[in-house]
């Protein structure tokens, strides 16, 4: 056995020499390949935390509209309550580019606030049919429910878009990314 691991692995125990490169600067990709991926996808990770300090991720729907994405949920749910409490937030878009192999991802960083099903930010939202996707199956009239809206930030950072899959997975060192929206 002990044979069979130093052929596969070098050798045993001996210690490898590391050279430290500097980190690529990350690709500036354009705002509107940035935003058009996001109003493309439909789910997304957000995480939120807790009046006692406790982070939650949870997947959810949204629609863009405006710069805003629009989420169904109920008051009652930890992401309502927790963003209630604190509306600092964070998102993650996976960008599924090929059917193996992780997704590319958008993230970033903002606020979100809780809407009353009567917000007449949702209702001009609702109204442009931007949010059909998530309104077209009776969340407007949901008992209990609410939306959350989630501002896009001026900065979102990027993992693999704006590279082929040949680069990404070849170099994906290289594949941070940055867009500026505003």
């Amino acid at each position: 056995m002990a044979k069979l691991f130093r052929a596969a692995y070098g050798g045993g125990m001996e210690t490898q020499q590391h050279t430290t490169q500097a980190t690529p600067s990350p690709l500036e990709l354009p705002a509107k390949a940035v935003l058009e991926a996001i109003g493309k996808r439909s789910f997304a990770t957000l995480a939120s935390t807790s009046a006692e300090g406790w982070p939650h991720a949870a997947g959810v729907l949204y629609a863009l509209s405006g710069g805003h994405l629009y989420v169904s949920t109920m008051r009652t749910s930890r992401k309502a309550r927790n963003i209630a409490h604190d509306p600092r937030v964070a998102v993650t878009v996976p960008v599924r580019r090929a059917p193996f192999g992780p997704p590319s991802t958008i993230m970033f960083q903002t606020t979100a606030r809780v809407l009353e099903l009567d917000d007449p930010e949702l209702a001009a939202a609702a109204a442009s049919g931007d949010v059909d996707a998530v309104t077209g199956h009776g969340e407007l009239e949901l008992p209990g429910g609410v939306f959350l809206q989630v501002a896009l930030p001026r900065k979102v950072v990027t993992y693999g878009l704006g590279m082929s899959l040949l680069s990404l997975i070849r170099d994906p060192m290289s594949a941070a990314g940055v867009a500026r929206l505003a």
